[in-house]
């Protein structure tokens, strides 16, 4: 009888376990819940952890991933981590922009109304948030039509 009554409760439980399995969030979700636009991360994000006591985060791309938007060259380590609270992204790593000749880390990223401030710590720039409601894809960017007719005429 106790067999039985194990069986059932195992059997009553599994739709809870496969319902909580499908709930995960992406990362892209999770960013969206921090009042945060998804186009910050790439394409491709394979996984992430968060602690939602700490906000601290790690999100995981297959590999590292660089492309060119606009006169900006972006870089992204296969692994990206941070601190995020509504709003505010802290202690970044893993991200970095060329600024001339030099590659410097963005460290914070702070979304106020319609613009997005990306820190490297000694200076700032600010776009607007509009620009980031895409996500861009490792390699080329927004610009990757080209890529896309260069292969299918092969």
């Amino acid at each position: 009888m106790a067999l039985r009554g194990v069986i059932l409760l195992i059997l009553i439980s599994l739709p809870a376990l496969f319902a909580s399995a499908d709930e995960k969030l992406s990362a892209y979700q999770v960013l969206q819940k921090y009042n945060f636009p998804s186009g910050i991360l790439p394409q491709g994000v394979v996984g992430y952890e968060l602690n939602r006591d700490t906000g601290e985060f790690s999100a995981y791309l297959s590999g590292t991933c660089n492309f060119a938007i606009d006169s900006y060259e972006l870089s992204y380590k296969s692994t990206i981590q941070g601190v995020i609270s509504p709003g505010r992204i802290t202690k970044l790593k893993g991200v970095s922009v060329k600024v001339l000749f030099f590659w410097v880390n963005i460290v914070e990223v702070i979304h106020d109304g319609d613009k997005m401030e990306f820190s490297v710590g000694i200076a700032s720039a600010n776009f607007p948030t509009d620009n980031f409601f895409e996500s861009p894809q490792c390699g080329c960017g927004f610009n990757c039509n080209h890529l896309n007719a260069f292969v299918s005429s092969i």
